[in-house]
């Protein structure tokens, strides 16, 4: 049997920006979906994170989810299986109120709140929602006596990328999934794994720190135990490093810059009519948002590297280089780790 798996979907991201959920979308109609038909898919699992933000939803948005995503799966008679997230979560203490249950219902769709194994044609599967303190002591020990070899579940493994070159600390030991031969699970952005615990990865960019790192969703056969991965095609973001002393930009493409948040890096503006000449061009392309990064006053532009561009467009970055560079007698990676905890729990907040 095949089973699509998805996860962290995060309806209603970035303060139900409309331009972002028409990308998400656009996702759904044309490659989700339609795989699903082709395939012949019937059961889907979601592994947590269907929603963004844990206070509130905007109809707008709520409209939306369930027209062009829930009721799809109604009319494709697919069977939709939901694993409650953190970000799904009203309390941080327990999963009794989550979104999904306000917004879809259990009567039309499976939702998970605790461990519960289930089977898929004859192969048990233990799902494992997100674990807090109310469903703390059901999900320790379904991981220690489950019937099931596989486990699938919203989880926070250290040692494993939350987004590309950040790597959670501080969280639950590897050890406590020693019992299974493979673990899927969604909750940290980036795709990567060690050969045993798979971390899926979001179907689409979200954030800056997305950029070139491939997004989409899954196949999973229960038989033959392969995971096939669906590359999903559509970007939203596009960086250029402008150096008109490598490249004529009167011919630049802009059109690929249509409904892409960009952003413009200047590495060498040598011929200011032709910089103007360009920018005027890309700003006429219809991209959503185009920042121009060119204040290097103090850097020999052959020395702009790509990690200084990082340093202008990731706020973790820029607290992890605050805090090196802090003359503190301090747990420098625990500071860090507490910062990011911070972070995190910042962007859960109503504003």
């Amino acid at each position: 049997m095949k089973v699509a798996i998805i996860t962290d979907t995060h309806f209603g991201a970035r303060n139900d920006n409309l331009n972002f959920n028409e990308y998400f979308y656009k996702f759904y109609d044309n490659v989700f979906f339609p795989t699903l038909k082709e395939k012949g898919i019937t059961t889907c699992i979601h592994m947590g994170d269907v929603t963004d933000r844990r206070k509130y939803i905007s109809f707008k948005t709520a409209y939306d989810f369930r027209e062009r995503f829930v009721n799809r799966f109604k009319e494709m008679n697919i069977d939709l299986h939901i694993m409650i997230g953190n970000h799904d979560t009203y309390y941080k203490n327990t999963s009794e109120v989550n979104s999904m249950q306000e917004l879809i219902g259990s009567d039309n769709f499976k939702i998970y709140t605790d461990p519960e194994v289930v089977e898929f044609d004859g192969t048990p599967i233990l799902f494992i929602p997100w674990i807090n303190s109310n469903n703390y002591e059901a999900s320790m020990d379904a991981l220690e006596t489950a019937n099931a070899d596989i486990a699938m579940g919203h989880l926070e493994v250290s040692g494993f990328e939350m987004y590309k070159g950040h790597r959670a600390e501080g969280k639950q030991d590897k050890n406590l999934f020693r019992r299974f031969e493979t673990v899927f699970s969604g909750h940290f952005h980036h795709k990567s794994d060690d050969g045993q615990i798979y971390y899926l990865g979001t179907p689409y960019e979200l954030f800056w720190n997305d950029f070139q790192d491939p997004k989409g969703f899954h196949i999973f056969d229960t038989s033959t135990r392969e995971l096939e991965r669906i590359v999903n095609p559509y970007t939203l973001f596009e960086k250029i490093y402008y150096d008109d002393t490598t490249e004529d930009y009167k011919t630049h493409d802009v059109s690929k810059y249509k409904e892409k948040y960009v952003k413009l890096i200047v590495v060498n503006k040598k011929d200011l009519y032709q910089f103007d000449m360009f920018t005027d061009r890309l700003l006429e392309a219809d991209a959503h948002e185009v920042k121009i990064i060119e204040d290097f006053s103090e850097l020999d532009a052959k020395n702009v590297s790509d990690d200084i561009v990082e340093n202008t467009e990731d706020t973790m970055t820029l607290l992890e280089k605050y805090i090196d560079e802090l003359d503190i007698t301090l747990d420098k990676k625990r500071l860090k780790n507490t910062m990011k905890s911070l972070y995190n729990e910042a962007q859960d907040l109503e504003l």
